[in-house]
Order: structure tokens, then sequence, then C-alpha cells
């Protein structure tokens, strides 16, 4: 069963930086990608960051590029999203997932159940 569980969320600053970890259990970790998502209030989900953990292709949003980096330690299982330069419009629960491809086009299709999500609040 894939089960990832999303971390490092809170309350920062416009201007702040945080660091979500994804701990990711149940799967290949190697044979997959891992992608970012967040879902603000009223609004759809929407695929933030990825990277492929075959080739290391990562794809960024154009609302996240050079603010967002994401990295990933396989040998812990373990996905981090590395945000700074936050604005208000970055508040949203951020979700990790397990997606079948990354390119740098874009996040391919989730697969398994999606984790809790942790909150990211940027105040202004």
């Amino acid at each position: 069963e894939v089960q990832l569980v999303e971390s490092g969320g809170g309350l920062v600053q416009a201007g702040g930086s945080l660091r979500l970890s994804c701990a990711a259990s149940g799967f290949t970790f190697d044979d997959y990608a891992i992608g970012w998502f967040r879902q603000a209030p009223g609004k759809e989900r929407e695929g933030v960051s990825c990277i492929g953990h075959g080739d290391g292709t990562t794809y960024y949003a154009d609302s996240v590029k050079t603010r967002f980096t994401i990295s990933s330690d396989n040998a812990k299982k373990t996905e981090y999203l590395q945000m700074n330069s936050l604005k208000p419009e970055d508040t949203a629960v951020y979700y990790c997932a397990a997606v079948l491809s990354c390119t740098p086009q874009g996040v391919g299709a989730t697969f398994g159940s999606w984790g809790q999500g942790t909150q990211v609040t940027v105040s202004s």
C-alpha cells in the first residue's frame, strides 16, 4: 500500500522559507516520481513540482520557479520541497503523491492514495 506522509508546514511571513518533507513507503521508490501538489481554499489542486528518481528530471510550475527546489533522499525514501521567498498566494495545503512520470512539461498521473497534507500559511 502506497503511503505518503507530509510534514514541515507552518505559518511564516512573506519572504520567509519552509522545507516540506514527504516520507514514502509501500512502493519501489526508485521506479517512480514524486510530485508536490497544493490546494488553496476554493481552488483546484495544482501540481507544483516533481522529480523523477530514475533520471532526476524536475518540473516546477511557473508560479514557483526560481523560489522552490525539490530534492530527494533515495536512501531515506524521503522527498523535500524547499520553499523560499514565500508569498501569501503560496498559502495552501501541500500534498505529495507518487506519480507515474515527471517531465519538464509537468507532473504525470498520480497513483495510490493521498496523504493528509501539510498546511502552509504565508502572512503578508
